[in-house]
């Protein structure tokens, strides 16, 4: 719905500051001992934070005799070489890391994810996001961990929705720069930036498919807002349904094969389900009444989605094997991480990452004025 409906006003944004480094707060449960070793300095304090936000690590001293893993690291701007080794010294792990620090310090922390759990990690993963710290609402992007906040438009209008690519190089968004509502798709690496759907009507809703190689969208060019699909480029669009109401922000299932959407005709918005390719939707029993935002997480197994509770929105998570649904917490616009483990959605004007298995809430951003409509790269 926020596609459609919330591009319609600006909300007022607070001209604060850069946000402060994220905060983080463990939470009690099960697991692994890791000690960190030698290690380079503008390193070891992002790979600990990294690997302590993964929630499968607590993080002792190197020579405590908990350590079941320790981890170290040698060289620097060049490449790093990071090391993995169990408490007899076999190494578990050991490979060159390129890049700057940061960079350096994300991809060895994912790799120690996978390695040590067998669960993909997303420390190296981007985010982008609505924030109204101009006034104006526009799209920034940033590290999985909140660092290297960038503010990516200066529309100066309306931008929003934005979405980026599974590989986290290209990212699309609905723009409202020439007095209409299109979608505009920016590269990353050069920021070159181009109006891929320019439709008469509303064009909005983006969502890139897993492969990366099409977007599902909403447009209203035959009258009524509907589901399409496109190439990524934006042409050759295929429409997937005919109804009398409004079909709106779209996701995929993890093999591209079915997209999961919000609808509201009479009543309350809900999730349905259809396949890429067409056919008849399938509503989803959530035992909510205002059903919005879905996200399909990675694994396929869950969808997270926006619930409205006490006045409020809420972030509501449903299986879809068991059709349970429970709320996890108050927040907007909920996006899985690669990890199918953690989601980030924005709460109380800051942008928060939830591990959906323990509870731990970690603070990633804020001071940026309203923060709205994260997407995560996976």
């Amino acid at each position: 719905m926020k596609n459609l409906l919330a591009c319609v006003f600006l909300a007022s944004g607070s001209l604060l500051g850069a946000a402060e480094p994220p905060t983080i707060t463990i939470s009690k449960s099960d697991k692994l001992s890791i000690g960190l070793g030698a290690l380079p300095a503008e390193v070891a304090s992002v790979l600990q934070n990294d690997l302590l936000r993964s929630g499968y690590f607590k993080v002792v001293p190197a020579a405590s005799a908990g350590a079941g893993f320790v981890v170290s690291a040698t060289g620097g701007a060049g490449g790093l070489l990071g090391k993995v080794e169990d408490r007899g010294g076999k190494s578990v792990l050991s490979k060159t890391y390129s890049g700057n620090s940061r960079a350096q310090a994300h991809e060895f922390a994912d790799e120690i994810v996978e390695t040590l759990t067998g669960n993909r990690g997303f420390a190296s993963t981007k985010l982008a996001f609505v924030a109204t710290r101009t006034g104006k609402k526009e799209i920034y992007t940033a590290d999985s961990d909140g660092s290297n906040l960038t503010q990516l438009t200066q529309d100066g209008s309306i931008s929003v929705g934005p979405a980026l690519s599974p590989d986290g190089r290209t990212l699309a968004y609905t723009g409202y720069k020439s007095g209409y509502a299109d979608i505009y798709q920016i590269l990353l690496g050069s920021g070159a930036r181009s109006r891929i759907i320019k439709f008469p009507g509303t064009n909005s809703g983006a969502a890139y498919s897993p492969e990366g190689n099409r977007l599902a969208v909403t447009l209203s060019k035959d009258g009524n807002p509907e589901l399409y699909v496109t190439s990524a480029g934006g042409g050759s669009p295929r429409r997937l349904t005919r109804t009398p109401g409004v079909e709106s922000s779209p996701t995929w299932s993890p093999d591209g094969e079915e997209i999961i959407y919000s609808y509201v005709d009479k009543g309350g918005p809900q999730l349905y389900r259809i396949s890429a390719s067409g056919g008849s939707p399938r509503a989803l029993s959530t035992g909510h009444g205002y059903n919005t935002e879905p996200n399909w997480s990675p694994d396929g197994k869950k969808v997270a989605f926006n619930i409205r509770e006490g006045g409020g929105f809420a972030v509501a998570i449903l299986d879809l094997a068991s059709s349970e649904t429970r709320t996890v917490g108050s927040g907007q616009d909920p996006v899985w991480g690669a990890d199918s483990r953690h989601l980030v959605f924005a709460s109380g004007g800051s942008l928060i990452l939830l591990d959906a298995q323990t509870g731990q809430r970690t603070t990633l951003l804020g001071g940026l004025g309203a923060i709205s409509e994260p997407a995560w790269s996976r």
